[in-house]
Protein backbone atom coordinates (compact mmCIF):
# COMPACT_ATOMS: atom_id res chain seq x y z
CA UNK A 1 0.00 0.00 0.00
CA UNK A 2 1.91 3.37 -0.70
CA UNK A 3 -1.54 5.75 -0.83
CA UNK A 4 -4.05 6.57 1.81
CA UNK A 5 -7.28 4.97 1.12
CA UNK A 6 -9.82 7.02 -0.58
CA UNK A 7 -12.93 5.86 1.28
CA UNK A 8 -11.51 7.17 4.63
CA UNK A 9 -13.62 10.79 4.12
CA UNK A 10 -16.34 11.08 5.09
CA UNK A 11 -14.26 9.96 8.67
CA UNK A 12 -14.84 5.99 8.71
CA UNK A 13 -12.90 4.48 11.57
CA UNK A 14 -12.71 1.30 10.30
CA UNK A 15 -11.16 2.63 7.08
CA UNK A 16 -8.43 4.63 9.00
CA UNK A 17 -7.73 1.27 10.69
CA UNK A 18 -6.93 -0.49 8.19
CA UNK A 19 -4.67 2.06 7.40
CA UNK A 20 -2.63 0.61 10.54
CA UNK A 21 -0.56 -2.57 10.49
CA UNK A 22 -0.01 -3.13 13.96
CA UNK A 23 -3.60 -3.28 14.99
CA UNK A 24 -4.05 -6.51 13.72
CA UNK A 25 -1.67 -7.97 16.21
CA UNK A 26 -3.09 -9.69 19.30
CA UNK A 27 -1.29 -9.39 22.63
CA UNK A 28 -1.61 -12.07 24.91
CA UNK A 29 -4.34 -13.52 22.74
CA UNK A 30 -6.41 -10.69 22.63
CA UNK A 31 -7.44 -7.81 20.48
CA UNK A 32 -4.59 -5.37 20.66
CA UNK A 33 -6.09 -1.67 22.14
CA UNK A 34 -4.07 0.54 22.07
CA UNK A 35 -4.44 3.73 24.18
CA UNK A 36 -1.22 4.67 24.79
CA UNK A 37 -1.18 7.12 22.49
CA UNK A 38 0.54 10.21 24.49
CA UNK A 39 3.32 7.94 24.39
CA UNK A 40 3.87 7.46 20.68
CA UNK A 41 1.01 7.08 18.06
CA UNK A 42 0.94 4.01 15.94
CA UNK A 43 2.36 4.61 12.09
CA UNK A 44 -0.14 4.48 8.94
CA UNK A 45 1.57 2.07 6.22
CA UNK A 46 1.87 5.19 3.88
CA UNK A 47 4.84 6.12 6.06
CA UNK A 48 6.32 2.63 6.59
CA UNK A 49 6.23 2.55 2.54
CA UNK A 50 8.13 6.34 2.46
CA UNK A 51 10.57 4.84 5.20
CA UNK A 52 11.42 1.69 3.09
CA UNK A 53 11.72 3.37 -0.06
CA UNK A 54 14.42 5.73 1.09
CA UNK A 55 16.35 2.73 1.67
CA UNK A 56 15.43 1.27 -1.11
CA UNK A 57 16.42 3.64 -3.77
CA UNK A 58 17.79 6.85 -3.33
CA UNK A 59 19.32 6.04 0.21
CA UNK A 60 22.35 8.86 0.13
CA UNK A 61 23.64 11.47 2.20
CA UNK A 62 22.01 14.96 1.75
CA UNK A 63 23.14 18.46 0.56
CA UNK A 64 26.56 17.78 0.01
CA UNK A 65 26.78 15.40 -3.56
CA UNK A 66 25.71 16.03 -7.35
CA UNK A 67 24.70 12.43 -8.09
CA UNK A 68 20.87 11.43 -8.41
CA UNK A 69 20.56 9.87 -5.39
CA UNK A 70 21.51 12.90 -2.87
CA UNK A 71 19.94 15.05 -5.32
CA UNK A 72 16.91 12.75 -4.58
CA UNK A 73 17.55 12.19 -1.34
CA UNK A 74 17.69 16.27 -0.75
CA UNK A 75 14.55 16.50 -2.45
CA UNK A 76 12.67 14.34 -0.32
CA UNK A 77 14.12 15.98 2.85
CA UNK A 78 13.53 19.35 1.94
CA UNK A 79 9.86 18.66 0.64
CA UNK A 80 9.57 17.43 4.45
CA UNK A 81 10.99 21.15 5.47
CA UNK A 82 8.09 22.62 3.45
CA UNK A 83 5.05 20.34 4.57
CA UNK A 84 6.00 21.64 7.89
CA UNK A 85 6.06 24.66 7.13
CA UNK A 86 2.33 24.37 5.81
CA UNK A 87 1.11 22.74 8.62
CA UNK A 88 1.94 24.96 10.99
CA UNK A 89 1.19 28.17 8.81
CA UNK A 90 5.05 29.46 10.16
CA UNK A 91 6.27 32.58 7.63
CA UNK A 92 9.72 30.89 6.33
CA UNK A 93 10.77 27.75 5.57
CA UNK A 94 13.79 28.68 7.31
CA UNK A 95 12.18 28.70 10.23
CA UNK A 96 12.01 25.38 10.19
CA UNK A 97 14.75 23.31 12.48
CA UNK A 98 14.88 20.08 12.14
CA UNK A 99 15.78 18.43 15.59
CA UNK A 100 15.61 14.94 17.22
CA UNK A 101 12.39 15.69 18.89
CA UNK A 102 11.05 18.71 21.21
CA UNK A 103 13.52 18.11 24.02
CA UNK A 104 16.24 18.22 21.53
CA UNK A 105 14.00 21.76 20.48
CA UNK A 106 13.70 22.99 23.97
CA UNK A 107 17.13 22.15 24.94
CA UNK A 108 18.30 24.22 22.25
CA UNK A 109 16.51 26.98 22.66
CA UNK A 110 17.94 27.08 26.56
CA UNK A 111 21.50 26.65 25.59
CA UNK A 112 21.36 28.98 22.88
CA UNK A 113 18.66 31.70 23.37
CA UNK A 114 18.91 31.07 27.28
CA UNK A 115 22.52 31.24 27.39
CA UNK A 116 23.12 34.31 25.28
CA UNK A 117 19.99 36.57 26.88
CA UNK A 118 19.47 35.61 30.08
CA UNK A 119 21.76 37.01 33.46
CA UNK A 120 22.23 36.82 36.74
CA UNK A 121 18.57 37.61 38.52
CA UNK A 122 16.91 37.35 35.53
CA UNK A 123 13.74 34.88 35.69
CA UNK A 124 12.12 32.19 33.46
CA UNK A 125 8.34 31.05 33.61
CA UNK A 126 6.91 27.49 33.45
CA UNK A 127 3.66 25.82 34.81
CA UNK A 128 3.21 23.36 37.38
CA UNK A 129 2.25 20.97 34.40
CA UNK A 130 5.36 20.59 32.61
CA UNK A 131 6.86 17.62 31.43
CA UNK A 132 10.15 17.08 32.66
CA UNK A 133 11.68 17.81 29.14
CA UNK A 134 10.60 21.51 29.52
CA UNK A 135 11.87 22.12 33.33
CA UNK A 136 15.13 20.30 33.85
CA UNK A 137 16.99 22.61 30.56
CA UNK A 138 15.77 25.51 32.08
CA UNK A 139 16.77 24.45 35.31
CA UNK A 140 20.05 23.64 34.06
CA UNK A 141 20.33 27.29 32.58
CA UNK A 142 19.29 29.09 35.98
CA UNK A 143 21.52 27.51 37.69
CA UNK A 144 24.86 28.82 35.36
CA UNK A 145 23.20 32.26 34.88
CA UNK A 146 22.10 32.24 38.95
CA UNK A 147 18.67 33.21 37.32
CA UNK A 148 15.32 32.27 39.16
CA UNK A 149 12.60 29.69 37.55
CA UNK A 150 9.15 30.81 38.48
CA UNK A 151 6.11 28.33 38.23
CA UNK A 152 2.18 29.39 37.16
CA UNK A 153 0.38 27.02 39.83
CA UNK A 154 -2.36 24.48 38.48
CA UNK A 155 -5.89 24.15 39.85
CA UNK A 156 -8.00 20.80 41.62
CA UNK A 157 -9.55 20.55 38.22
CA UNK A 158 -5.78 20.50 35.88
CA UNK A 159 -6.08 24.36 34.59
CA UNK A 160 -3.22 26.82 34.86
CA UNK A 161 -4.11 29.82 37.52
CA UNK A 162 -3.99 32.12 35.09
CA UNK A 163 -4.45 35.49 37.88
CA UNK A 164 -1.30 34.34 39.09
CA UNK A 165 0.90 33.85 35.81
CA UNK A 166 0.17 37.62 35.52
CA UNK A 167 1.67 38.35 39.24
CA UNK A 168 4.73 36.19 38.28
CA UNK A 169 5.73 38.22 36.18
CA UNK A 170 8.31 41.31 37.16
CA UNK A 171 10.98 43.05 34.65
CA UNK A 172 13.73 40.65 35.84
CA UNK A 173 11.02 38.07 33.57
CA UNK A 174 12.67 37.20 29.96
CA UNK A 175 11.16 33.89 29.02
CA UNK A 176 7.84 31.91 29.65
CA UNK A 177 7.83 28.11 28.08
CA UNK A 178 4.69 26.58 28.98
CA UNK A 179 2.96 23.13 27.55
CA UNK A 180 -0.04 23.89 24.62
CA UNK A 181 -1.65 20.95 25.83
CA UNK A 182 -0.34 18.80 28.93
CA UNK A 183 0.61 14.98 28.36
CA UNK A 184 -0.64 13.62 31.66
CA UNK A 185 -4.01 15.33 31.89
CA UNK A 186 -4.83 16.82 28.58
CA UNK A 187 -5.37 20.26 29.62
CA UNK A 188 -5.19 22.70 26.53
CA UNK A 189 -3.73 25.85 28.15
CA UNK A 190 -4.81 29.28 26.66
CA UNK A 191 -0.88 29.91 25.30
CA UNK A 192 -2.63 32.46 22.79
CA UNK A 193 -3.84 34.38 25.96
CA UNK A 194 -0.28 33.74 27.35
CA UNK A 195 1.46 35.14 24.98
CA UNK A 196 -0.05 38.26 24.56
CA UNK A 197 0.32 39.17 27.93
CA UNK A 198 4.38 37.76 27.35
CA UNK A 199 4.83 40.48 24.57
CA UNK A 200 3.29 43.31 26.21
CA UNK A 201 5.93 42.74 28.58
CA UNK A 202 8.71 41.98 26.17
CA UNK A 203 9.22 38.39 27.09
CA UNK A 204 9.97 36.02 24.63
CA UNK A 205 7.64 32.57 24.52
CA UNK A 206 8.53 28.89 23.09
CA UNK A 207 5.31 26.94 23.20
CA UNK A 208 5.36 22.93 23.64
CA UNK A 209 3.46 21.36 20.95
CA UNK A 210 4.55 17.77 21.86
CA UNK A 211 0.74 17.20 22.49
CA UNK A 212 -1.05 19.39 20.60
CA UNK A 213 0.42 19.19 16.87
CA UNK A 214 -1.43 16.35 16.56
CA UNK A 215 -4.67 16.94 17.62
CA UNK A 216 -4.97 20.71 17.36
CA UNK A 217 -5.08 23.30 14.36
CA UNK A 218 -1.68 24.89 14.34
CA UNK A 219 -0.71 28.71 13.24
CA UNK A 220 1.93 30.05 14.93
CA UNK A 221 1.72 33.42 13.05
CA UNK A 222 -1.89 33.50 14.61
CA UNK A 223 -0.27 32.39 17.86
CA UNK A 224 2.80 34.77 17.47
CA UNK A 225 4.83 32.16 19.76
CA UNK A 226 8.66 32.72 19.57
CA UNK A 227 9.46 29.45 19.26
CA UNK A 228 7.44 26.29 18.88
CA UNK A 229 8.38 22.11 19.31
CA UNK A 230 6.88 19.04 17.51
CA UNK A 231 7.84 15.92 17.64
CA UNK A 232 7.45 13.79 14.63
CA UNK A 233 6.37 10.54 16.34
CA UNK A 234 3.51 11.85 18.33
CA UNK A 235 1.97 13.16 14.92
CA UNK A 236 2.03 9.35 13.52
CA UNK A 237 5.48 9.88 12.08
CA UNK A 238 8.73 7.63 12.86
CA UNK A 239 10.73 8.71 16.62
CA UNK A 240 14.23 10.46 16.11
CA UNK A 241 12.60 13.88 14.50
CA UNK A 242 11.04 16.12 15.60
CA UNK A 243 10.96 20.89 14.85
CA UNK A 244 11.93 23.88 16.03
CA UNK A 245 10.38 26.74 14.55
CA UNK A 246 11.54 29.84 15.66
CA UNK A 247 11.09 33.35 14.66
CA UNK A 248 13.25 34.45 12.03
CA UNK A 249 15.20 37.21 13.23
CA UNK A 250 15.58 35.40 16.65
CA UNK A 251 17.09 32.33 15.44
CA UNK A 252 19.53 34.35 13.01
CA UNK A 253 20.47 36.28 16.41
CA UNK A 254 21.26 32.69 17.81
CA UNK A 255 24.51 31.26 18.36
CA UNK A 256 24.68 27.50 16.53
CA UNK A 257 23.77 24.72 18.92
CA UNK A 258 26.27 21.71 17.77
CA UNK A 259 29.52 22.72 15.57
CA UNK A 260 30.28 20.29 12.56
CA UNK A 261 29.34 19.56 8.85
CA UNK A 262 26.57 21.47 7.09
CA UNK A 263 26.56 24.38 9.84
CA UNK A 264 29.33 26.21 8.24
CA UNK A 265 30.28 28.31 5.09
CA UNK A 266 33.91 27.96 5.43
CA UNK A 267 36.32 26.94 7.78
CA UNK A 268 39.52 27.54 8.73
CA UNK A 269 42.15 26.81 11.92
CA UNK A 270 41.74 30.83 12.52
CA UNK A 271 38.15 30.99 12.46
CA UNK A 272 34.81 29.87 11.23
CA UNK A 273 32.10 31.44 8.88
CA UNK A 274 28.82 29.61 10.61
CA UNK A 275 26.00 29.03 7.55
CA UNK A 276 22.60 30.27 6.98
CA UNK A 277 19.23 28.95 8.62
CA UNK A 278 17.88 26.89 8.97
CA UNK A 279 21.44 25.20 7.91
CA UNK A 280 22.96 26.68 11.05
CA UNK A 281 21.34 24.53 13.61
CA UNK A 282 21.50 21.25 11.71
CA UNK A 283 25.27 20.24 12.32
CA UNK A 284 26.25 16.87 10.74
CA UNK A 285 24.24 13.81 8.49
CA UNK A 286 20.45 14.56 10.35
CA UNK A 287 18.28 11.75 10.49
CA UNK A 288 17.07 11.49 6.74
CA UNK A 289 14.68 8.42 6.01
CA UNK A 290 12.88 9.21 9.35
CA UNK A 291 12.33 12.63 8.23
CA UNK A 292 11.44 11.87 4.52
CA UNK A 293 9.00 9.74 6.24
CA UNK A 294 7.78 12.40 8.49
CA UNK A 295 6.15 14.39 5.18
CA UNK A 296 4.01 11.17 4.51
CA UNK A 297 2.32 11.43 8.31
CA UNK A 298 1.80 14.77 7.78
CA UNK A 299 -0.06 14.60 4.47
CA UNK A 300 -2.18 11.76 6.24
CA UNK A 301 -3.13 13.84 9.16
CA UNK A 302 -3.79 16.36 6.43
CA UNK A 303 -5.78 13.99 4.46
CA UNK A 304 -8.12 12.73 7.36
CA UNK A 305 -8.65 16.37 8.54
CA UNK A 306 -7.82 17.59 11.97
CA UNK A 307 -11.09 19.09 12.46
CA UNK A 308 -12.78 15.20 11.66
CA UNK A 309 -9.92 13.79 13.82
CA UNK A 310 -10.75 15.99 16.52
CA UNK A 311 -14.52 15.78 16.90
CA UNK A 312 -13.84 12.08 16.69
CA UNK A 313 -11.52 12.22 19.59
CA UNK A 314 -13.17 14.38 21.58
CA UNK A 315 -16.83 12.32 21.39
CA UNK A 316 -14.60 9.29 22.74
CA UNK A 317 -12.62 11.19 25.65
CA UNK A 318 -16.12 12.46 26.65
CA UNK A 319 -17.51 9.02 26.94
CA UNK A 320 -14.32 7.34 28.24
CA UNK A 321 -14.38 10.12 31.10
CA UNK A 322 -18.44 9.38 31.85
CA UNK A 323 -18.04 5.12 32.06
CA UNK A 324 -14.72 5.10 33.71
CA UNK A 325 -16.08 7.98 36.28
CA UNK A 326 -19.20 5.33 37.10
CA UNK A 327 -17.28 2.69 38.20
CA UNK A 328 -16.56 2.44 42.07
CA UNK A 329 -13.25 3.85 43.30
CA UNK A 330 -12.04 5.51 40.17
CA UNK A 331 -11.27 9.21 40.59
CA UNK A 332 -10.29 11.36 36.98
CA UNK A 333 -7.26 13.49 37.39
CA UNK A 334 -7.72 16.28 35.18
CA UNK A 335 -10.96 18.06 34.49
CA UNK A 336 -10.19 20.98 32.60
CA UNK A 337 -12.84 22.22 30.27
CA UNK A 338 -10.37 22.24 27.27
CA UNK A 339 -8.89 18.92 26.75
CA UNK A 340 -7.42 16.90 24.19
CA UNK A 341 -7.95 12.95 24.52
CA UNK A 342 -6.03 11.97 27.00
CA UNK A 343 -7.97 10.20 30.30
CA UNK A 344 -5.73 10.04 33.72
CA UNK A 345 -7.44 8.59 36.60
CA UNK A 346 -6.59 6.49 39.50
CA UNK A 347 -8.48 3.31 41.60
CA UNK A 348 -8.56 3.63 45.22
CA UNK A 349 -6.30 1.55 47.06
CA UNK A 350 -4.90 -0.18 43.75
CA UNK A 351 -1.15 0.95 42.60
CA UNK A 352 -1.48 2.45 38.61
CA UNK A 353 1.25 -0.30 37.44
CA UNK A 354 -0.90 -3.11 39.18
CA UNK A 355 -3.75 -2.03 37.14
CA UNK A 356 -1.38 -1.76 33.62
CA UNK A 357 -0.36 -5.16 33.92
CA UNK A 358 -3.62 -6.66 34.43
CA UNK A 359 -5.05 -3.83 31.26
CA UNK A 360 -2.17 -5.18 29.26
CA UNK A 361 -3.32 -8.98 29.87
CA UNK A 362 -6.28 -8.14 28.28
CA UNK A 363 -4.77 -6.68 25.76
CA UNK A 364 -4.99 -3.26 26.42
CA UNK A 365 -2.37 -0.67 26.47
CA UNK A 366 -1.95 2.58 28.78
CA UNK A 367 0.35 4.00 30.43
CA UNK A 368 1.07 4.61 34.37
CA UNK A 369 3.66 6.20 36.12
CA UNK A 370 4.08 9.95 36.31
CA UNK A 371 4.55 10.52 32.23
CA UNK A 372 7.79 12.49 33.12
CA UNK A 373 5.19 14.97 35.23
CA UNK A 374 6.71 14.51 38.80
CA UNK A 375 5.87 17.93 40.11
CA UNK A 376 2.41 17.88 38.98
CA UNK A 377 1.77 14.36 40.45
CA UNK A 378 3.19 15.98 44.13
CA UNK A 379 0.66 18.46 43.24
CA UNK A 380 -2.40 16.05 43.36
CA UNK A 381 -0.58 13.84 46.19
CA UNK A 382 -0.18 10.85 43.98
CA UNK A 383 2.53 8.58 42.96
CA UNK A 384 1.23 8.31 39.35
CA UNK A 385 -2.28 7.70 37.41
CA UNK A 386 -3.30 5.27 34.94
CA UNK A 387 -3.49 7.46 31.56
CA UNK A 388 -5.43 6.49 29.00
CA UNK A 389 -5.04 8.39 25.36
CA UNK A 390 -6.66 8.62 22.14
CA UNK A 391 -6.23 8.93 18.37
CA UNK A 392 -8.24 8.47 15.23
CA UNK A 393 -7.94 5.12 14.75
CA UNK A 394 -9.21 4.18 18.06
CA UNK A 395 -13.26 3.19 18.37
CA UNK A 396 -15.99 3.37 21.20
CA UNK A 397 -15.94 -0.46 21.40
CA UNK A 398 -12.30 -0.11 22.38
CA UNK A 399 -13.13 2.34 25.56
CA UNK A 400 -16.09 -0.55 26.32
CA UNK A 401 -13.28 -3.05 26.86
CA UNK A 402 -10.80 -0.43 28.52
CA UNK A 403 -14.10 0.08 30.88
CA UNK A 404 -14.89 -3.66 31.51
CA UNK A 405 -11.23 -4.13 32.02
CA UNK A 406 -10.75 -1.77 34.54
CA UNK A 407 -13.83 -2.99 36.47
CA UNK A 408 -12.78 -6.51 36.58
CA UNK A 409 -8.96 -5.73 37.59
CA UNK A 410 -10.84 -3.48 40.30
CA UNK A 411 -12.47 -6.94 41.24
CA UNK A 412 -8.77 -8.83 41.26
CA UNK A 413 -7.23 -6.55 43.01
CA UNK A 414 -9.65 -5.12 45.93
Amino acid sequence: MTSIDTDIKPFDVAAIRRQFPVLERKVKGKNLVYFDNAATAQKPQVVIDALVRYYHQYNANIHRGIHSLAEEATAAFEATRDTVKEFINAGHREEIIFTRGVTEGINLVAATYGRQNIKEGDEIIISGMEHHSNIVPWQILCLEKKAVLKVIPVDDNGELVMSEFEELITPQTKIVSIVHASNSLGTINPVKDIIDIAHQHNIVVLVDGAQSSVHLNIDVQEMDCDFFVISSHKVYGPTGVGVLYGKKELLEEMPPYMGGGEMIKEVTFDKTTYNELPYKFEAGTPNIADTVAFKAALDFVTEVGKENIRKHEEALTKYAMEQLSGIDGVRLIGTAKHKTSVVSFIVDGVHPQDMGILLDNYGIAVRTGHHCCQPLMNRFEIPGTIRASFAMYNTKEEVDELVKGVAKAIGMLK
